[in-house]
């Protein structure tokens, strides 16, 4: 029988869900806000996505450190989810792209602070033998949160509210994730030590270097899914069905976390991320060549968020299987350091490239390049470590 899960785990998976539906309010619909209302081109999009996730991604390894030296993972959480639902709800009144960005950063500097203490708390609460199932529980919780977060948009659009006051709206379950924080997370125990180590990649485990590594690569790859919603716009789909389309994806994600999770408990995280990354490939090169009818946009758009959703929990469960209690919020810090970092320069290019070539070439590089990084990740995973730890 299997054992609950911690206190930390639920209530951080519940945290989530509330963030995830106040941001999904807002997300699919960012990049019709950008082109249609302000005017700009898909290069802005991708360079605002990719500002606001590099931007991301550098504070994570910031406050990562920040948590392994003492400071209460519990302060940088709070603060993070605090910053991040009072400027997101701002972007509605927004008179321009510039304005739209400087915000999205704000909002990505909250998203910063709370990750890699957030991820480092959910892996010290779980143990090895339930790591996948607790990191699947927090993704299935946060993809619940993105299908409640469309649905809320779309209600109001058919209402007929318009883009400014559906923006405006999420910070009503922005609110309730400051009391749920505040008054549901225990306040944990921060890892301190009197004269920290220098930090050293080298000293690292070498499944978690690859997994760091691949993680960059995947991100240079990666295609933001407000470059989707641009595609099934292409496509034919009207923009009152594009929350609908985004919430679905969003079921989709939600029911495959969890089982993803557990299923890399029990027969190994580098088996299930190969597959994962693999099924990647073949839906790229499908939104890059199809040419599908609105049920097909349906699918594929859920197909490519599902693909997402298989991977992430054994992706962060490779990180808290490997790195020392010491050094887990560093390590985290440094996943999410190359798997958004790169994100920057990966929207630009996959922006500029459907600019001038087309999403079809747009698409099958990013299909390409995911291809590398997972031949890359089985050439250093199956490298020998004396550092092996007894994990899945």
């Amino acid at each position: 029988m299997r054992s609950a899960l911690p206190r930390t785990v639920v209530v951080l998976g519940l945290v989530s869900l509330l963030n995830d539906a106040a941001s999904e309010m807002i997300t699919p619909l960012l990049p019709i806000f950008l082109t249609a209302t302000l005017g700009a081109g898909p290069a802005i999009v991708g360079l605002v996505e990719g500002v606001a996730e590099a931007t991301a991604s550098i504070l994570k390894l910031v406050s990562g450190r920040l948590a392994d030296r003492g400071v209460p993972p519990k302060s940088l959480v709070v603060g993070g989810y605090a910053l991040s639902n009072s400027m997101r709800p701002l972007i509605g009144i927004a008179a321009g792209w510039f304005a739209v960005l400087l915000l999205r950063f704000m909002d990505r500097v909250g998203k910063g602070l709370r990750t890699a203490p957030r991820d480092a708390l959910i892996a010290a609460a779980a143990g090895p033998e339930q790591r996948g199932r607790a990191f699947g529980f927090h993704r299935s919780m946060d993809h619940a949160g993105s299908v409640i977060g469309p649905l809320l948009a779309f209600a109001l659009l058919s209402a007929h509210a318009d883009l400014k006051h559906v923006f405006l709206a999420s910070v009503v379950p922005g609110v309730l994730v400051l009391v749920l924080l505040l008054l549901g997370l225990p306040a944990g125990k921060s890892v301190s030590i009197p004269a920290p180590p220098q930090f050293s990649w080298g000293a690292l485990h070498g499944r978690l270097k690859a997994m760091i590594i691949a993680a960059g690569m995947l991100a240079l790859a990666s295609v933001p899914e407000v470059f989707v919603v641009l595609w099934a716009r292409q496509a034919g789909l009207e923009v009152v069905w594009v929350p609908l389309v985004w919430a679905a994806a969003s079921v989709a994600k939600m029911f495959i976390a969890m089982p993803a999770g557990i299923l890399s408990d029990r027969v190994g995280r580098v088996p299930l991320l190969l597959g994962g990354w693999t099924l990647r490939v073949i839906v790229l090169l499908l939104l890059a060549f199809a040419g599908p009818g609105l049920v097909g946009v349906w699918g594929l758009f859920m197909a490519y968020s599902a693909t997402l959703a298989v991977t992430a929990p054994a992706e962060r469960s490779v990180i808290g299987d490997h790195a020392a209690p010491e050094e887990r919020g560093t390590a985290f810090g440094l996943y999410h350091l190359a798997s958004g970092l790169l994100v920057l320069p990966g929207a630009l290019l996959f922006g500029t490239i459907w600019e001038r070539y087309g999403s079809t070439s747009a698409f099958a590089a990013s299909a390409l390049v995911t291809a590398a990084a997972a031949i890359l990740m089985i050439s250093l995973a199956a490298a020998p470590d004396s550092r092996t730890r007894p994990v899945p």
